[in-house]
C-alpha cells in the first residue's frame, strides 16, 4: 500500500468511527427518524450529481435496491439512533463490530462462502464471547432493548452486503449509494415530520447532523471508492476493525463513557474474533464501466 492509500485508510477509520459519538449527540434533542433523515438527505443531495453513470442498471434492479436500501440504511440507521439514546457510542461501535462476523455466517449459508477453516471458526467464536460479554455490560447500564436493536443492526449490515454480491453486482457503487440514500430520505421523511422538535436544536445537535451528512456519509463514501480503486476491497474492508477503536476512544475521552473490565475484555475478544472470522477474503472485480462493484463492506455507519 502507498503513502496516498495509508492517508485514505486512516481517514476512513477516523471517519467511520465518528457517527456513533455525533448521534448520540444529536438524539438528546431529535427524534431518531429527524436523525436518519437528516443524514440520508444530505448525503443524497451531496451524491446525487456524481451518480448520473449506471442509472438505467439501478432501474433495471430496482427490487433489490430498494431492498438494500431497506435492510442497509433504513432500518439500521433508525435502530442505531434510537438504541444510542439508551447506550454509550463506546458500546454501540464495539457491538457492531459483530457484523463482518455475521457477514460470513450468512455468506456461508447462501453459498458465497463455500468452507470456513479453523482458524475462521475460532475468531467466531471468540467474536460471539466477545459479543456477549459487552452485551452483559450494556444490558446492566440500559436494558436488553437497545443492545437488541444494535445486534440487529449488525444482522442489516452482514446480510445487505449478501443482496448486493448476488443481485447487484452489476451495478456501479456510487449511483447505487446515491439513490439508495434518496430512498432513505423518501421512506424516513414523514416520521421526521411528524417528529419534528417544536425549538430549534442546538448548535451541538445541528453541527452533528450536518457532520454525519456531510463527512461521515457523503464525504466517507466517496473516500472509500477511492480506497477500494486503490488498495482493492479484502484491504478496504479491514477499516472494520479500527471503528470500533476510533469509537471506544471518542467516548471515553470526549463524553466521559465508562471503560470497565468486562467492556475491556468483550471489545479485545470482538476484534480479534473478527480478524480471524474474516481473514482470506478474496478481491472483487470491477463494473463494465470501470467502478467497484459493492464489496462486503464495512458497516456504513
Amino acid at each position: 500500500m502507498t503513502r496516498r492509500t495509508w492517508v485514505l485508510f486512516i481517514a476512513m477509520g477516523l471517519i467511520w468511527g465518528t457517527p456513533y459519538l455525533l448521534i448520540r449527540e444529536a438524539v438528546h434533542e431529535v427524534s431518531p427518524a429527524v436523525v436518519v433523515f437528516a443524514r440520508t438527505a444530505i448525503g443524497a443531495v451531496v451524491l446525487l450529481p456524481f451518480a448520473w453513470r449506471g442509472m438505467r442498471k439501478l432501474w433495471e434492479h430496482r427490487w433489490p435496491v430498494l431492498a438494500f436500501a431497506l435492510i442497509e440504511m433504513v432500518g439500521p440507521w433508525f435502530l442505531l439512533s434510537d438504541a444510542e439514546r439508551h447506550i454509550t457510542s463506546s458500546l454501540a461501535g464495539l457491538l457492531i463490530a459483530f457484523a463482518p462476523v455475521l457477514a460470513l455466517l450468512t455468506a456461508r449459508v447462501s453459498g458465497l462462502e463455500r468452507r470456513i477453516g479453523g482458524l475462521r471458526i475460532l475468531g467466531l467464536v471468540l467474536a460471539v464471547a466477545g459479543v456477549t460479554a459487552l452485551g452483559g455490560d450494556g444490558m446492566r447500564a440500559s436494558g436488553p432493548w437497545p443492545v437488541a436493536e444494535m445486534v440487529l443492526v449488525a444482522v442489516g449490515y452482514a446480510v445487505a452486503p449478501q443482496i448486493a454480491a448476488v443481485k447487484l453486482r452489476e451495478v456501479p457503487a456510487l449511483p447505487l449509494t446515491a439513490v439508495c440514500l434518496s430512498i432513505a430520505a423518501v421512506v424516513s421523511a414523514p416520521f421526521a415530520a411528524a417528529t419534528w422538535p417544536a425549538d430549534p436544536p442546538s448548535f451541538t445537535a445541528t453541527g452533528s447532523l450536518v457532520l454525519l451528512g456531510l463527512l461521515c456519509t457523503a464525504f466517507a463514501f466517496l473516500l472509500f471508492f477511492r480506497l477500494i480503486a486503490e488498495a482493492g476491497p479484502a484491504r478496504a474492508t479491514a477499516i472494520a476493525y479500527v471503528n470500533p477503536v476510533v469509537a471506544l476512544a471518542l467516548g471515553v475521552a470526549l463524553h466521559g463513557d465508562p471503560l470497565t473490565p468486562l467492556l475491556g475484555i468483550g471489545a479485545v475478544l470482538v476484534l480479534a474474533g473478527v480478524v480471524l472470522a474474516t481473514s482470506g477474503r478474496r478481491e472483487a472485480a470491477l463494473t463494465p464501466e470501470g467502478e467497484p462493484r459493492i464489496p462486503s463492506a464495512p458497516a456504513a455507519t
